[in-house]
């Protein structure tokens, strides 16, 4: 099921002989100037319709590959793509590294993030007129003040505490700190329920450790109160309750998509997710 809510979805010899030449010559030297003319107007109309640059950040458990299928069908469709690599380590440093990426890319940027990745990119867009428009997938939407913990927490529904394989660690500095996996027998019904069952084991081979610090820190900005905002919320999550997405989207009057997809939505229905990016970029950029 998937619905669709909210406002805000191209032979001759002598004298004669020479001016033929001279006319075949002119003919030419102005089909040339003609043609050049056209392609230079081409090149303008196209620098004027220049497709935005896609920007996708992942979140816990997961890597940059999550979007494999999203940035494919992207790409076909003429989009520029880039999938940064989050750290992983809390909202602040993630949004400093993100924010690199971004001065890196010049020109018109739509900015996407899954799960822990709508924590990033609410703070890494903070300020930037280049990022023209906000795309949440299955993603936290915190205000400033609010961690993601405390937003999962917010409504009944997330299985994942019981899911998790926490591996606490010590520090150069002496001091403890604890990175949190899902624990791979459970990680396809936790993480990716609708995603074939070999891919879902590679998945969790592959996942990335969040810190936990980094679920419990709180936003500082909020980049959704000044941006344009999509979200697709996914029903059958349980990462981020559907409760908690609906709230968090209607509270950004974000353009809402609804699925019936577990979190791992942007493995499992790419075209779907490609399809809302290139709304809001369609939509926000000229």
């Amino acid at each position: 099921m998937v619905s669709i809510k909210g406002g805000r979805k191209r032979l001759v010899t002598g004298v004669v002989s020479t001016v033929t030449a001279g006319l075949a010559f002119g003919a030419f030297a102005l089909s040339g100037t003609a043609n050049g003319a056209a392609k230079t107007a081409e090149a303008a109309d196209a620098g004027r319709h220049a497709k935005p640059t896609i920007v996708l950040e992942h979140g816990a458990f997961a890597d940059g590959s999550s979007w494999n299928g999203v940035i494919a069908d992207l790409r076909a469709d003429g989009y520029p793509v880039i999938a940064a690599a989050n750290p992983l380590r809390g909202p602040a440093s993630d949004a400093a590294a993100l924010r690199a990426v971004l001065d890196h890319v010049k020109g018109p940027k739509i900015l996407v993030g899954h799960s822990y990745g709508g924590n990033v990119i609410s703070q890494a867009a903070t300020d930037d007129p280049e990022v023209k428009a906000l795309v949440y997938v299955a993603a936290f939407l915190p205000a400033p003040g609010e961690s993601a913990l405390e937003l999962t927490n917010k409504y009944p529904g997330s299985t994942l505490p019981d899911a998790l394989d926490p591996v606490t660690y010590e520090q150069a500095d002496g001091s403890t700190a604890t990175d949190l996996y899902i624990q791979q027998d459970k990680f396809r019904h936790q993480f990716a329920a609708d995603v074939p069952a070999q891919q879902a084991a590679l998945m969790a081979a592959e996942q990335r450790p969040i810190a936990q610090a980094a679920l419990e820190e709180k936003a500082t900005t909020a980049a959704w109160k000044t941006k344009p905002s999509w979200d697709m919320v996914t029903t059958r999550d349980l990462n981020i309750p559907g409760a908690v997405q609906r709230f968090m989207a209607k509270r950004a009057h974000a353009h809402t998509t609804e699925v019936a997809a577990s979190h791992s939505v942007a493995v499992s229905h790419p075209r779907l997710v490609a399809d809302v990016i290139e709304r809001a970029a369609h939509a926000t950029v000229r």
